[in-house]
């Protein structure tokens, strides 16, 4: 449905909220607190976790996408595979967990370094407690992985409290709370943060968006290479750089193809790629994951920023995605930026929450190729050369060898994927010219760890 506005349109976008009373109490307040007038909030509230499909069924007809309580509610309700609307669910952990350990401290609920947690992956448990400085040794994690999961987690946690080795627990599933409390724990149940559930509440009305719009909404995102990450001289001369700007079009086309999408060279240090809605969400698991910044700065191992913008044309969705490259820049590139209509700004991960990003595929090195770089590069640095381009005759004098024997050696280089040969420079020399060889000292990290 659209509605006439100062010479624009907005689609209303109906959200089915569901989840126990507090949470969908909760989100229907933080919707109001937005003011935005094209989302409708239709309520579903349950009991029990295991009745999230069927109360999500209820009111199926009257929405145009789902909003989970949380991931549990989410999988119970979506496992089956015939909801009829996409669906997407609050995420648990972020801010939601420091203000919960918060809270058990000012209140003396329990002592933060004796706890028991579930939901929340164990990497971001034990993160958080780095960034506030307390000791996590003692404090016991139980991720949520599936439904089945869930139900492990009361006995999780009773057990634990019962051997005297934590003092309370933390935990996100409203029934394993009443039992906590039936049972005598010292507990706190974590509530999702109004940010976390604004965040949520637009995901969805995108998906919603995507799903009542997919053949015609365009999407078009940019794929830049930070200004940081280039070489001295970027310019079409040099060889290195434009090695990496082939292989990172090689890249980005083996990612577009599932999404049927275009990728174009938009200018010397960036790529446009043009998709649907419906083959974005479909590529990016209902915008809960970065499309190609995962994976593609692993395999180059090269920080990307990405930005995605939607559109009704293809120039309102480019100058979204501008916008949205921009500030995926200006936030260090860690995340994908996706912006909207009405700049509704979404930050999608390089990799899904609790999960560690792709890491490159590592092919067996030779050790002896790897040791020689690694010689090389000590050198190089001691002779403040930042180029870090060589020739045989270079080498033979860094590591004081015959010129036939560094000739060998950088061939090896190159076999092993250790160097990049470059162009021989023009001379007006009689005879062949020098090749000059690009040492990938970046590497060396990559093949001692």
């Amino acid at each position: 449905m659209h509605h006439p506005a100062t010479g624009t349109t907005r689609e209303e976008i109906t959200i089915g909220v569901v989840g126990a009373d507090e949470v969908v109490r909760r989100t229907m307040a933080v919707a109001r607190e937005s003011g935005n007038t094209s989302w409708r909030l239709v309520a579903a509230v349950y009991d029990d976790e295991q009745e999230a499909h069927t109360q999500a069924m209820k009111i199926a007809s009257r929405v145009d996408v789902c909003l989970f309580a949380g991931p549990l509610p989410y999988d119970v309700a979506t496992s089956r595979g015939d909801l009829p609307v996409p669906a997407t669910y609050v995420p648990v952990g972020g801010s939601a967990f420091y203000a919960t350990l918060l809270r058990g401290a000012l209140n003396d609920t329990f002592d933060p370094r004796y706890l028991s947690v579930d939901s929340v992956s164990a990497t971001d448990v034990h993160t958080a407690y780095r960034e506030i400085d307390v000791d996590s040794s003692h404090v016991h994690v139980q991720e949520y992985v599936r439904p089945e999961s869930a139900s492990e987690f009361l006995g999780f946690h009773r057990d634990l409290y019962e051997r005297g080795e934590t003092t309370g627990a933390i935990t996100t599933v409203p029934t394993v709370a009443t039992g906590l409390a039936d049972a005598g724990i010292p507990s706190l149940k974590m509530t999702p943060a109004g940010v976390t559930l604004r965040h949520a509440l637009q995901t969805a009305a995108l998906i919603g968006s995507g799903a009542k719009l997919e053949e015609s909404r365009i999407v078009t995102m940019i794929v830049r290479v930070p200004s940081g990450a280039l070489p001295a001289h970027a310019s079409p001369s040099n060889y290195w750089y434009q090695e990496l700007k082939l292989s990172l079009h090689r890249e980005l086309l083996r990612d577009a193809r599932p999404m049927d999408a275009a990728v174009l060279v938009r200018d010397e240090h960036s790529y446009l790629i043009v998709t649907t809605m419906g083959s974005l969400t479909l590529a990016t698991d209902d915008l809960t994951v970065a499309p190609f910044l995962g994976r593609i700065s692993a395999e180059l191992g090269l920080q990307l920023e990405v930005g995605i913008g939607l559109g009704r044309s293809t120039r309102e969705a480019e100058l979204n995605a501008q916008a949205a490259v921009d500030r995926a820049a200006a936030a260090g590139g860690k995340n994908a930026y996706l912006v909207g209509p009405s700049d509704t700004t979404l930050q999608l991960p390089a990799a899904r929450h609790g999960e560690a990003a792709p890491a490159p595929p590592q092919p067996a090195k030779d050790a002896k190729a790897v040791e020689m770089l690694s010689r090389l590069a000590e050198r190089l640095e001691s002779d403040e050369d930042g180029e870090r381009i060589v020739d045989a005759e270079k080498v033979a004098e860094l590591l004081g060898v015959t010129l036939r024997t560094a000739r060998r050696m950088l061939h090896t280089l190159v076999d092993e994927g250790l160097a990049w040969p470059m162009p021989p420079a023009r001379s007006s020399k009689v005879g062949r010219p020098p090749r000059p060889y690009q040492l990938l000292i970046e590497k060396i990290p990559d093949e001692r760890g």
